[in-house]
């Protein structure tokens, strides 16, 4: 029996799995990193993170997002960003490190990854910024200014990237941004190509360049018009990737050149009233669909938690059972 990574290599690699990869199961993320996620702990919560950002889970609701009344929104002029946008510095005292490294040192790396976690990413910056409305405007009125924005925030980026590395070592990134919905990009192909292209090819080159193995990036969005794009920037995994993206039509395109991890749509299965018969159904759909190979089985939420308690552990029982199935 292959362990953890060699499954995970032979699956991505178009070798030979013993079995499903079973979501997270290969990464061991390092939460305790020093990050600015823009994450609030629980229904009813408020938080304003490093970047001026003001954040809100609203009671009833399934998560966070940013608040962008005129009272809280940052960037209120985007060709005056830089009398609105301060970077966070990325000096952290050396003890904010000692938990999270404590925590790589008791990693197996011959089972798992030391995986860092990065988000929101560059696209979600700058709408966290000044707005989703705001922000997709921009692209088109003031391209210069976003020109700008963006690789101030991608300079960033390398700056926290060269403090994780240098702290932690790790062996893959997991890198957050949403690029759509669930049936098109929020950009075009040749306005991605232009603004957001050369940025990633930045931040992950460095990763790379300094013995990062495998790049992640989770956008549980349609992006399938994008993947070239992924491929040429270094992403070894989309993860994420929606039912809505025809995922075994781009595994037979893309293979060989990237690795698509979803199909399995949380807002279907990840639910209040949520059945393991359902969970199967859409499990076994995505597992015979897109085959062994290139293809990692999950639900497309972005970290190895559910919405509702039970689910991501019911995902992992029909993933097993595929693998019985299938191999």
């Amino acid at each position: 029996m292959l362990s953890i990574k060699q499954n995970l290599l032979e699956t991505i690699q178009g070798g030979n799995p013993d079995r499903f990869v079973k979501q997270y199961e290969f990464l061991d993320i390092i939460m305790e990193t020093p990050m600015e996620l823009a994450l609030c702990p629980g229904p009813g919560t408020e938080i304003v993170n490093s970047w001026g950002v003001t954040v809100r889970w609203p009671k009833g609701q399934i998560g966070s997002f940013p608040v962008h009344d005129a009272e809280h929104i940052v960037l209120k002029d985007i060709t005056e960003w830089r009398k609105y946008v301060k970077a966070p510095s990325v000096d952290y005292p050396e003890e904010r490190w000692t938990a999270a490294i404590e925590h790589v040192n008791s990693v197996d790396r011959n089972e798992k990854y030391v995986t860092t976690l990065v988000a929101p990413g560059v696209f979600e910056l700058t709408h966290y910024l000044m707005s989703m409305e705001e922000g997709l405007m921009a692209f088109y009125e003031e391209p210069e200014a976003m020109h700008e924005l963006i690789d101030y925030i991608t300079d960033w980026e390398i700056r926290y990237a060269k403090q994780v590395i240098d702290h932690l070592h790790p062996d893959a990134l997991f890198h957050h941004d949403d690029w759509g919905s669930q049936i098109s990009s929020f950009i075009s192909p040749a306005t991605f190509e232009e603004f957001l292209l050369p940025a990633y090819k930045k931040i992950y080159g460095f990763y790379k360049a300094n013995g990062v193995e495998l790049i992640i990036h989770h956008s549980d969005s349609y992006a399938a018009n994008l993947v070239p794009f992924m491929i040429e920037m270094g992403i070894d995994i989309w993860q994420g990737v929606m039912s809505t993206n025809n995922v075994p039509e781009l595994i037979k395109k893309y293979g060989k050149q990237i690795t698509f991890w979803g199909d399995i749509d949380s807002g279907k299965i990840d639910t209040p009233d949520w059945s393991q018969e359902v969970i199967a159904q859409n499990v076994e759909h995505a597992c015979r669909e897109c085959g062994k190979l290139y293809f990692i089985p999950g639900a497309s939420q972005g970290l190895n938690i559910s919405s509702f308690p039970g689910v991501y552990e019911a995902i992992d029982v029909e993933i097993d059972n595929m693998t019985k199935k299938m191999f």
